[in-house]
Formats: structure tokens, sequence, C-alpha cells
């Protein structure tokens, strides 16, 4: 087995295998990961508005000190940090709603064992395998059962979400509980109790994972910040700094940021 494709994050070199195509569960995205190296990986998990599942298919990891095997990571993990060598995994990113059917459950700013949300045997079932392209369809075929028989968010829920998605975050809670037709108090309730946080907390993720992504890409903070809906730059730290724990500056330079460009930008073809 060969890796689609080489990024170096600053401290690893990985190997990166993508679908071939898009799922066809929409709001699902998945890479594979193998790191090709030998020395220790220490990397500290931007926020992203997505629920990511890590399927480790070598030696478990240290997540926030903890030895962990495969993981769910919700909306906004803070602090997250992940540590291990001779890494292989899988990791797939789901947006909130298919998250709620997928796994049943919220998990905003919670890092748990895979298991203790979905007990299953999909690890060892894709250790079992040698090709990508294998453990893509594996995956999509089991995420796809679990959605068939969950339970879906309110269809206001789901058009709230992606409206603020496809609005980068720049949108009024307001405005969205006026085009659902439901009060904003009944929206604010629904939203946080099927998604895992509040409307306004998640327009801040989308808007800000749109911002650092920007960031990182060499665009100015002064820039990012007039053009993404921040008040100025100091509101633009002052949310970075919230998300990260770190300055635009450092959040932009992420060795987990780093791979985004191959991982997740558009689907490639895997090997295998």
């Amino acid at each position: 087995m060969r890796p689609a494709e080489w990024a170096r994050d600053g401290a690893a070199v990985w190997g990166i295998a993508v679908p071939s195509r898009p799922s066809r569960l929409p709001g699902v995205r998945m890479a594979g990961f193998v790191g090709n190296t030998v020395d220790l990986v220490d990397l500290t998990v931007v926020p992203y508005p997505a629920v990511t599942l890590f399927l480790n298919l070598r030696e478990k990891l240290l997540v926030n000190d903890a030895v962990r095997g495969s993981i769910v990571a919700g909306l906004a993990p803070r602090g997250m940090r992940v540590r291990g060598q001779d890494i292989e995994c899988v990791q797939i990113r789901l947006s909130p709603e298919v998250a709620h059917a997928v796994l049943g459950t919220e998990l905003s700013g919670e890092v748990v064992s895979l298991e203790d949300v979905w007990p299953t045997e999909l690890p060892g079932q894709l250790r079992a395998l040698n090709s990508w392209n294998d453990r893509f369809a594996l995956v999509e075929a089991a995420l796809g059962k679990r959605y068939e028989a969950g339970r879906p968010v309110d269809p206001e829920v789901a058009f709230a979400w992606q409206r603020m998605d496809a609005r980068r975050g720049q949108v009024r809670v307001e405005q969205l509980a006026d085009e659902t037709g439901w009060s904003r108090k009944r929206l604010w309730s629904r939203f946080r109790g099927q998604l895992g946080l509040s409307p306004k907390r998640a327009a801040q993720l989308v808007r800000f994972d749109h911002a650092v992504h920007r960031l990182a890409a060499g665009e100015s903070p002064a820039t990012v910040a007039a053009e993404s809906g921040y008040v100025d730059q100091s509101h633009l730290h002052h949310e970075v700094k919230a998300f990260t724990g770190d300055t635009p500056t450092a959040a932009a330079n992420a060795q987990w940021l780093a791979v985004d460009e191959v991982a997740w930008s558009r689907p490639r073809c895997a090997n295998g």
C-alpha cells in the first residue's frame, strides 16, 4: 500500500490518502493518514466545525495525556493534544446534523472513546484491509447504515446549520429564526439540544474556521478580520485565542492545518 500524497507538517511527514469520489452521504468527508517517522508526533488539534472520528489502525495514542484507541472529538474540542508514534488512522469529519443521526448524541467540546458512543468492530475490520479505497468503502457503508437507522435533526435545525455554514458564520440568530419560522428561543433550544452548542457559538466556530484557514494561507490578520465579519483585528485575535489558546500568527502556523490542502481540499484518487 502506498498513500496517495505526501505532506510535511513541520514535525512529521504524512502519507495522505483520500477517496476517489465524494461520499454518497452528504456531510461526510474522509482521509487516511500514515505518519512516516519514528519520532514522536505531537499535535494540537485546531477546532473545526465538524464532529471528527479518528479510527486508529496501529498503536494507541495519548490524547490529552490519556491512552486512547479510536476516538470521537466533538465540536470545538478546546486544547485537544494528540501524541504518538507509528500512526496510521482513518479520519472522518461528520457535519453536526449527520453526526447526530450516526452517533445519537451531542458531543460539543468533548473527546470520548469511540466505543462509548458507537460499539463497533470497524477499526479491526479496517486493519485487515490493505487498500485505502476498500477502507473508505467499508467506512461509508457503516456510516450509511447508522445514518439510516438514526434519528435526524429537525429540518429547521439542519437548515440553520447549513445556512450559517454557507455564509461562513456571518449570520444573525434572529435572521435564522425568521427564516425557519421559529422564535429565537425555540431555535436556540432545539439547535443546542440536537447539535450540542448554541447557534451563536456554532456561527463563531464556522467563522473562525474560515478565518484561520485564510491566515494559514498567508493573508494578513487585518485583511482577514475585515473580510470575515470581525469588528476589527483585536476581535479576530480574541476569538482565535478563545478557540486555540494561541495568537492568530501561531494558529496560522499550526501543524494540524498544514495538511489540510492535501487531505480535505477536493477529491483525489487514492492508491489501492
